[in-house]
């Protein structure tokens, strides 16, 4: 029985370090989400000022004519752009994103090309023979726009020089602190309907671009796409730190559990020892008499 107890209490001692390490996790996941937030939030209305120029650009110009600008149906060359995290402990955010790009390359008959961010979907697509052309490693909480500029710059040359048709973005989109989901979006080529918004103010007299409006297209949907990327993976950080703080919530409570039932289960073996060893004395007076 003695050995019995010393069992529970060593398990108790592990549980509750794996408690304490677990909870602390949770906490900085917690503090990294806000500050994460806070560069999504900035990015995003960045990024509403780059796509309104766009829309202007192409509401009021005579016309509109662009190597980015057409229509990405019938695309065979498609370059998928991954972002996963640097590390694990984040619940399913790696494989559901792992899963979608495996799912989008089958449709597309086997044929890719990956540019992966972050070390868990490198490892996945290396090891199992993928195409990688392009990587990034950065953790998250360390990304700039100069990082995430440096990796479009690459993609961008390769669709200029017809290596690929389409370029598609796998990320987990946030909707909120309670769901997030796995999503899909064209970068290039952009489609027209995309692009101009019926709320754009269109105005009575076209505006004149100077040299010409394919050159201020030309010029600002790089940029888009280079602001479109960053704010992608830094939504995709938030993601994966509300990820986080959740799994590791759940491994606190769960820890948590497991302590009530060990502390009880050690509260009965000692209470069992204390009635033999109260039997026995009992039996011992009574054998005197």
């Amino acid at each position: 029985m003695a050995e019995s107890m010393q069992d529970i209490k060593r398990r108790i001692r592990s549980i509750t370090s794996t408690e304490h390490i677990t909870n602390a996790m949770k906490l900085v996941a917690s503090a990294k989400f806000r500050k994460s937030k806070l560069a999504f939030d900035k990015t995003n209305e960045y990024l509403g000022y780059v796509t309104s120029a766009i829309n202007d650009a192409c509401v009021n110009a005579k016309e509109v004519s662009s190597v980015f600008i057409g229509e990405n149906d019938q695309a065979e060359k498609i370059c998928y752009i991954v972002i996963t995290s640097n590390k694990g402990l984040c619940g399913a955010f790696n494989s559901n994103v792992i899963k979608r790009t495996e799912a989008l390359i089958k449709e597309n008959g086997g044929k890719s090309n990956l540019v992966t961010i972050g070390l868990k979907g490198r490892d996945y697509f290396l090891k199992r023979g993928y195409d990688i052309s392009g990587e990034c490693l950065i953790s998250a909480e360390a990304l700039t726009f100069v990082e995430a500029r440096e990796l479009s710059q690459p993609i961008l040359k390769m669709y200029e020089e017809g290596e690929i048709d389409k370029v598609v973005l796998v990320y987990t989109k946030f909707v909120n602190t309670m769901h997030q989901e796995v999503d899909t979006k064209v970068l290039l080529p952009m489609k027209m309907e995309d692009i101009v918004k019926e709320e754009a103010p269109k105005l009575e007299s076209p505006l004149e671009f100077a040299p010409s409006a394919e050159r201020v297209l030309d010029y600002l949907i790089p940029k888009y796409m280079e602001l479109e990327l960053y704010k992608s993976m830094v939504e995709s950080s938030v993601c994966e730190f509300i990820g986080r703080r959740v799994a590791m919530e759940n491994a606190t409570d769960n820890a948590q559990d497991m302590l009530g039932k060990l502390s009880l289960n050690y509260n009965r073996a000692r209470q069992s020892a204390i009635t033999n060893e109260l039997i026995e004395i009992v039996a011992g007076a009574e054998a005197l008499k």
